[in-house]
């Protein structure tokens, strides 16, 4: 048989060492006899490794909150900045990230990019031990964190190629979904860890700190130390386990041609839209918690709102890929709209200058918390949806500019894959700004007008433009790109 007729040689995946020099997923033989076992593997070692990208690059979220209790010396607005750090320099790896896998290969850049880790995760462990380290080595080591927000485009860009059409969304959600629970596992294990010397000789001495009026031990480096070991291990699982695609190598030249394209730059604003809010919300929720309700425990609830919106994002794909994602999106950005108004009922309405005139003088805890889990629901349901989105319609329009032919069918197949992988790192780049944006949001409207409120008003009106821009172009009847 042929080796260039995939269908007949389902076995001919030709792989030299790790690399799959035919892959065809959209061929149904091929798929059941081969490639879904190999996507599978490489999605379910991909889904460990982006869970600790997101746990480093979250940990500041617990880590900023407890700095001054361990006696340093930082400013609300410093400790706000070491919040969103980490999500800027994020997002702007996340721009080069999202070229690397055609560049140098999903499985080598998975293996390198989840080794880098290593470097903050240690560097944190070491600098929260002394209260005495500068205020510029702490933004240092935040900015560093964002090695593991980088990761997050390249993850998704590898795992798109291997899946077909109609999976991709599942595919792209399950990876996306479970990685994203590193945010809600190391908001809600960082606490528990901290209070035990679980590393034994290898963790450092414990601090000591004031708590309810009583001197406790804690060690707050195993927030950085305890996920080191796991990184390790990720990392060779990567390198060992996973393939590359031949077929995704293209230049920057190849990929840059998403940059003409306008759809990029739309999918962009609502990816924004949604896992912008995602990252941002989740980053800046306990300081937003302890600033609001001083007498409420930040972390005793801030970790349950991003593992809502992680948990429900395959089920924002897996809805997209059965109504289309346009629809999902459009209903989805109404709903935070709403209810970001009903976090802006339920705050206390004391200095801020922009507070609603209506609603309890002294605020609910109870309903601001349940309205910001509205908001992580929708955010994960959004990020499932938009993700779904971005393949299809890159696909649609190579598919649009190719004639009948099988060739060039297959040519424009291929062109299509490789931008939307393209489309899919970076929307995940520009959205990851939202990271950075809402928290400083709420550290400069507070500063500005006492609250706030005015950080949230602007939260609802992109919201509503968000909703207008989906319905248009995606998801009215005759939109130019239905999907």
């Amino acid at each position: 048989m042929n080796a260039a007729t995939p269908k007949s040689t389902p076995r001919a995946a030709g792989r030299a060492g790790r690399t799959l020099q035919i892959w065809t997923p959209e061929d149904k033989a091929f798929w059941v006899q081969e490639g879904e076992a190999i996507a599978k593997l490489n999605l379910w070692i991909s889904v460990p490794a982006l869970f600790l990208a997101f746990a480093v690059w979250q940990v500041w979220s617990v880590v900023a909150v407890s700095l001054p209790g361990l006696g340093f010396r930082y400013s609300t607005n410093q400790l706000f900045w070491l919040a969103a750090a980490p999500a800027l320099s994020g997002a702007t790896l996340r721009i080069f990230y999202s070229f690397m896998v055609p560049l140098i290969g999903g499985r080598r850049w998975t293996a390198i990019s989840t080794a880098s880790l290593l470097i903050p995760a240690i560097g944190i462990g070491i600098a929260v031990q002394d209260p005495t380290t500068t205020y510029p080595t702490m933004l240092i080591l935040a900015l560093l964190c964002g090695l593991g927000g980088g990761n997050f485009s390249s993850s998704m860009a590898n795992i798109s190629y291997f899946f077909p059409k109609d999976r991709k969304g599942s595919a792209l959600g399950v990876n996306a979904g479970l990685g994203n629970l590193g945010v809600s596992v190391v908001q809600f294990l960082s606490p528990i860890v901290v209070t035990v010397g679980v590393l034994g000789i290898f963790g450092g001495a414990p601090q000591t700190i004031v708590k309810d009026g009583a001197q406790v031990q804690v060690w707050m480096q195993n927030a950085a130390f305890i996920w080191v070991p796991w990184i390790a291990l990720a990392a060779v699982a990567a390198w060992f386990g996973m393939n590359d695609v031949a077929d995704a190598k293209a230049s920057v030249a190849a990929q840059a041609a998403i940059f003409v394209q306008k759809h990029n730059w739309l999918m962009c604003l609502l990816y924004l839209g949604t896992f912008g809010s995602f990252i941002g919300f989740a980053a800046g929720f306990p300081l937003l918690i302890k600033s609001q309700f001083p007498d409420v425990n930040p972390l005793a609830y801030a970790w349950l709102g991003p593992l809502v919106g992680a948990v429900v994002r395959p089920f924002g794909g897996w809805l997209s890929d059965r109504i289309g994602g346009g629809v999902v999106t459009v209903w989805n950005f109404l709903v935070m709209a709403l209810a970001v108004l009903g976090v802006l009922y339920f705050l206390p309405k004391g200095a801020g200058s922009y507070a609603m005139s209506f609603g309890p003088a002294a605020g609910s805890f109870t309903g601001f918390f349940l309205m910001f889990l509205a908001l992580f629901v929708t955010t994960g349901i959004g990020n499932g949806s938009t993700f779904r989105m971005i393949p299809m319609i890159f696909n649609t329009l190579a598919l649009r500019g190719a004639g009948p032919g099988a060739a060039e069918q297959a040519a424009a197949t291929k062109e299509g894959n490789v931008l939307g992988a393209a489309a899919v790192g970076f929307a995940g780049a520009l959205g990851a700004y939202g990271g950075f944006f809402i928290p400083k949001s709420y550290g400069s409207s507070i500063a500005a007008t006492g609250g706030p409120e005015a950080a949230l008003w602007i939260f609802v009106a992109f919201y509503l433009l968000c909703v207008v821009v989906t319905w248009w172009y995606y998801a009215r009847r005759h939109a130019p790109m239905p999907c």
